[in-house]
């Protein structure tokens, strides 16, 4: 092998790096950087060898040492380089301290060192990993402003990658506004596609969830500054369409006054959805910006449908090697137009979205999983979907339940939420939950330290309960127990509370024998509804309680006595029984469940119903009930009368 080839291996060229840094002289120096970079440039395995070989602190060393324009022009050639498309490139430049010395060679005397520098930190700002530029801070602000006033595109350029990367606060936005930064961006539109694709991104980052800067902007010039973005959605370049998109969709979620025009709205959809034909970012970005503009937006999500938008983004699946981070935005996309309306859902399913589903669920991506389950919670909104059995097989159930399993918290968040609602109304499936290991992890998930996750779990045993068959309600008891629930019940955060009880609720709902399960472990359960009805605030508490309680009062004699003596016995702390407060409540549902209660109680065939009415009379919620009789809500007052009539029966009755 010739000398010469030798001596430009990654290791010789290091070894010649760090003589030329030692004094070799300028002249050796500017080769060694000039033979890294161009070894470098669009070869990863050369950058990562490199990188293993320390080479990046020695090129930044040489950066901030040297006075020649060519060596510094190289060494920041060669350091954007290392930054350009790997992020351990990125690591490198960023822990050898290359940013500060990067923007101490902007204010260098030669335009060509000064755009190496621009070109450069431009690499770096690409990445999530570059640091955050502090606009808060006087001195960084001005720096800032004079970047974008400069006549370099390369350093304006670099002054709205700074701001698209860093500009997340209410306060920089608020700064930046005030600093003049919008009005310089939108001048800055006129000039170079770069330059107007990073003006038009950082532009975004400033109006994004600010209605006071949003507003402001669209002031700009009599709302010229607006016009001359929307006009940029039909620019002849795909990326210039995409960021003007993602500006003008910003603008309308922080002022919805200034793009309310259905017709603009429209076009952006058609735009966007045009836009998953481009390879590369563009295509990978452009279903996340759908999903922002059809965000909570019904009158579009009907668009969609008359303008054939579902059936284009479908036709976009099928395409072989669909990038991940685009079938992420795609299943995102397709979980906010069902989110709403059925016509939607039902076109989705018509459209053989489901097979999709089902792989996405099995995806490498954990984000496509996440995307695929939010989805299914959406599609799952449908009772026509539900009712048809859609989503309740294995082929949804069996991946869904793995997921349960799976190490990230967003996941099984994300896939909780899909089984709590594929769950709900098929009792012939239950039993496929139970033997699946379903019902095992979600009592696991219950227990969890994190509140989420508990209450996700809880709402989805409620679910799994709702309508279900003795065997499998037995099954779900057996796998809770009873001190599980009853500590549930008694959950520090009231929502999950609400759940518990709501849990219990469906247990004892249709089945007598049901009951028992509440007065086991000498009446554990039992104990903790009382206790959280006589202490709670929470009006969705007491409701859920009373309509347990109601539950229980509709089944045997023993089970009516037992409530019985909870609701006319105060407690050491009451001066009366805490059905008096339900019974006098604003919330009309919990005066309802609360007199549903004394209805159950004073059934006339039951035996002992005279008698519970004598000590509901001495207890004072008779006499309660009797002012109730013209409520303002009809079921209330329909609940009172029926009360009322059954109590006179009986004491007419009565010897």
């Amino acid at each position: 092998m010739p000398s010469t080839a030798v001596g430009n291996r990654p290791e010789d060229l290091t070894a010649r790096l760090d003589i030329a840094a030692a004094g070799d002289g300028e002249e050796g120096l500017l080769r060694v950087l000039r033979e890294v970079k161009n070894q470098i440039i669009g070869n990863k395995t050369k950058k990562l060898l490199y990188l293993q070989l320390g080479v990046v602190p020695r090129i930044v060393s040489a950066l901030g040492s040297a006075r020649d324009p060519a060596i510094i022009v190289q060494a920041a050639a060669a350091i954007g380089s290392f930054a350009c498309g790997v992020e351990d490139g990125v690591r490198a430049v960023i822990d050898a301290d290359a940013v500060p010395r990067l923007f101490n060679v902007l204010s260098h005397a030669n335009d060509k060192v000064v755009d190496a520098g621009a070109r450069s930190l431009r690499m770096i700002f690409q990445s999530k990993l570059a640091p955050k530029y502090d606009f808060l801070k006087e001195k960084n602000m001005k720096f800032l402003i004079s970047l974008l006033n400069s006549d370099n595109d390369n350093v304006t350029e670099l002054a709205a990658s700074i701001v698209a990367h860093s500009c997340e606060a209410r306060a920089e936005q608020k700064a930046l506004c005030d600093a003049g930064a919008l009005q310089r961006l939108v001048d800055l539109l006129e000039g170079s596609s770069y330059q107007k694709d990073a003006c038009l991104d950082s532009i975004a980052a400033i109006i994004r969830k600010n209605s006071e800067v949003g507003m402001h902007f669209a002031s700009i010039g009599t709302g010229k500054a607006l016009n001359s973005i929307v006009k940029l959605i039909k620019d002849r370049n795909p990326r210039t369409r995409l960021l003007a998109c993602v500006c003008v969709i910003s603008i309308g979620h922080a002022s919805p006054y200034y793009v309310q025009d259905l017709q603009t709205r429209t076009k952006m959809m058609l735009i966007l959805v045009e836009l998953l034909e481009e390879s590369g970012r563009v295509g990978d970005d452009a279903p996340f910006a759908l999903s922002d503009l059809v965000l909570d937006d019904e009158e579009l999500h009907k668009q969609a449908i008359s303008v054939n938008a579902v059936e284009k983004i479908c036709n976009s699946l099928h395409k072989n090697q669909i990038h991940p981070r685009r079938l992420q935005g795609i299943l995102l996309v397709f979980a906010e137009l069902c989110s709403r309306l059925e016509e939607c859902r039902c076109l989705l399913i018509s459209q053989q979205v489901l097979s999709t589903l089902a792989n996405a669920l099995k995806h490498d991506s954990p984000d496509v999983r996440v995307a695929a389950c939010t989805c299914i919670t959406n599609l799952s909104r449908s009772v026509k979907n539900l009712s048809a059995g859609h989503l309740s097989n294995e082929t949804f159930i069996v991946p869904l339940v793995q997921l349960l399993h799976d190490t990230s918290m967003s996941l099984q968040v994300a896939a909780l939420g899909a089984i709590c609602n594929v769950v709900v109304d098929f009792a012939a499936q239950k039993l496929l939950y139970i033997q699946s290991g379903c019902i095992k992890q979600l009592v696991q998930l219950s227990k969890s330290m994190d509140s989420t996750l508990r209450l996700k779990a809880v709402s989805a045993l409620r679910n799994v309960t709702f309508l279900a068959d003795t065997i499998s309600k037995e099954s779900i008891i057996l796998e809770l127990t009873i001190s599980t629930l009853a500590s549930l019940i008694c959950d520090s955060e009231t929502a999950i509370q609400q759940q518990a009880l709501a849990l219990v609720g469906n247990l004892v709902d249709g089945y007598a024998d049901s009951t028992k399960h509440i007065f086991a472990d000498d009446g554990l359960i039992m104990n903790a509804v009382v206790r959280q009805l006589r202490s709670a605030f929470s009006a969705e508490i007491c409701i859920q309680g009373m309509l347990l309680l109601s539950n229980i009062a509709a089944g045997f004699e023993p089970h009516k006595e037992a409530v019985m003596s909870y609701l006319v016995s105060p407690h050491d702390d009451e001066s009366f029984p805490f059905i008096m407060r339900f019974l006098q409540s604003k919330e009309s549902l919990l005066r309802t469940t609360a007199v549903w209660c004394i209805v159950n109680l004073t059934y006339p065939d039951n035996p002992n119903s005279s008698t519970r009415v004598a000590r509901l009379r001495d207890a004072g919620i008779i006499s309660q009930i009797k002012t109730m009789i013209n409520d303002p809500c009809l079921d209330t007052k329909y609940r009172v009368r029926t009360a009322l009539e059954q109590c006179m029966t009986l004491e007419n009755n009565s010897p």
